[in-house]
Formats: C-alpha cells, sequence, structure tokens
C-alpha cells in the first residue's frame, strides 16, 4: 500500500489532526486475513500462526521504545514514554504485555519455547518487524513516536478483537485473551502522550509531513506482516 503524503498548513492542527487520523484507511483491521479474524473465519491453525508471528512483533517493542528513549533529549517525554517499556516487560518476572502473550499462545495450544525461538516466524514478518526497530533507531525521535500513532486506531480494534475471539474462538481459554483487555485501557492513554507530543514538536509543513509519512510507514509495517502470514497460513 502507498499513501501520498503533502505538507499540511503550520496554523492547521486540525488538518494535521485529520491527516493523522486519516491513515485509520489503512491500518491493518481492514487486512483480508484480520477481517476473516473478526467474522470468525479463521482456523485453529491460522489462529496459532497470526499468535506465533506477532509474538515477534511483540518482543520488539521495548527495543523501539528503548531506540525512541536514546534518542530523545527530553526529560519529560522520556519519563512517561518509559511506562511503555514497563507495560510490556513488566516490572517484575510474570508481568508485563509480553507475557500475557505467551499465555494468549498457551490458551491457543502454542509453547512457551515454539513462540520464543521463533520457529513460526516467517521471513516477511521479521522482514518488517525489523524495519520498524531501525526506524526508531536510525529517524528523528519525534518520528519514531508518530508511527507510534496507529494506537489512535487501536481501541476500537482491541475492543473488536476481543469481542469476536470471545464469540467465534471458544475453543482459547478466556483467561488467555488478558492482553486485549490492558490494552483497551494502555492504548488511548499511550496515544494521548504520543500526539501531545507530535503536535508540540511538529510545528512547520515538513516536520508535519513527516510525522504523517512515518505513520504511514508504520500502517506499512502491520499491513505487511498480515500479507506474510496470510500467505503462510492459507487454511
Amino acid at each position: 500500500m502507498t499513501t501520498t503524503v503533502t505538507p499540511t498548513d503550520t496554523t492547521d492542527t486540525d488538518g494535521f489532526v485529520a491527516s493523522l487520523r486519516a491513515q485509520a484507511q489503512r491500518y491493518h483491521s481492514e487486512h483480508p486475513f484480520h477481517r476473516r479474524m473478526n467474522e470468525g473465519l479463521l482456523s485453529r491453525r491460522q489462529i496459532q500462526g497470526w499468535v506465533a508471528n506477532r509474538y515477534y512483533y511483540q518482543e520488539n517493542i521495548p527495543r523501539k521504545d528503548a531506540a525512541v528513549l536514546a534518542n530523545c533529549p527530553v526529560p519529560d517525554v522520556r519519563r512517561r514514554w518509559i511506562r511503555r517499556i514497563l507495560d510490556h516487560d513488566g516490572t517484575a518476572e510474570g508481568q508485563g504485555g509480553i507475557e500475557a502473550w505467551l499465555r494468549l499462545g498457551e490458551a491457543t495450544g502454542l509453547t512457551r519455547q515454539e513462540m520464543a525461538d521463533d520457529r513460526h516466524v516467517v521471513p516477511g514478518v521479521r522482514f518488517a518487524v525489523d524495519a520498524y526497530v531501525t526506524f526508531a533507531r536510525t529517524r528523528p525521535w519525534v518520528e519514531a513516536v508518530a508511527s507510534s500513532l496507529t494506537e489512535l486506531f487501536a481501541p476500537d480494534l482491541m475492543a473488536r478483537r476481543l469481542a469476536a475471539f470471545e464469540r467465534h474462538y471458544t475453543w482459547i481459554d478466556p483467561e488467555g485473551l488478558a492482553y486485549f483487555r490492558v490494552r483497551l485501557t494502555q492504548a488511548p492513554r499511550d496515544s494521548e502522550h504520543a500526539l501531545e507530543v507530535v503536535l508540540d514538536r511538529c510545528r512547520t509543513p515538513e516536520q508535519r509531513a513527516a510525522a504523517v509519512a512515518a505513520l504511514s510507514f508504520k500502517c506499512d509495517v502491520l499491513w505487511s506482516m498480515l500479507d506474510a502470514i496470510d500467505l503462510a497460513y492459507p487454511d
């Protein structure tokens, strides 16, 4: 998927936010694989393949956020951004989003070992996730923050995903769905902070165009992951 990004008027904050939110049309919730998931049309093997490959994304998110911290010179932003790492890694063994995703995998019939050793990760997913981490490490930190704004779309996505799993995939232990429930509150908090940072730091048309392009890139990462998973798990 491609998009054309044009600079926005520096005085038009509403237009800038609208340009960011417009990327929702390219969010992976619209991918055919994701639509079939929400309609209850995926097989056990497809669900397991999605969970195993998505784990590679989950385990790399703290590394992406650490890159933002490393590049960000603003203490207040760092103090708030570090919560994302703690949310994923937890503050102790057996806590955090990565642990919750491992439990989701177990609830679908996967073992921790086969998720942790990445044996199911397909090349397209690995390439997309690694590109995202590299983006956060090498691009200006504000652009990396902007790329995280897919969370503007995540609360509705997460609520629909949770409802779909509870309705259609009853063979999954409900306790394994805890990750989705927690993200219902974490994602709005995180996206609110990221949007504050982007609005404060992106003032020129060029900066705003770069922010929209960064968000577009993140949408491409997520879409490409589902392309690869869909190809690897046709049924």
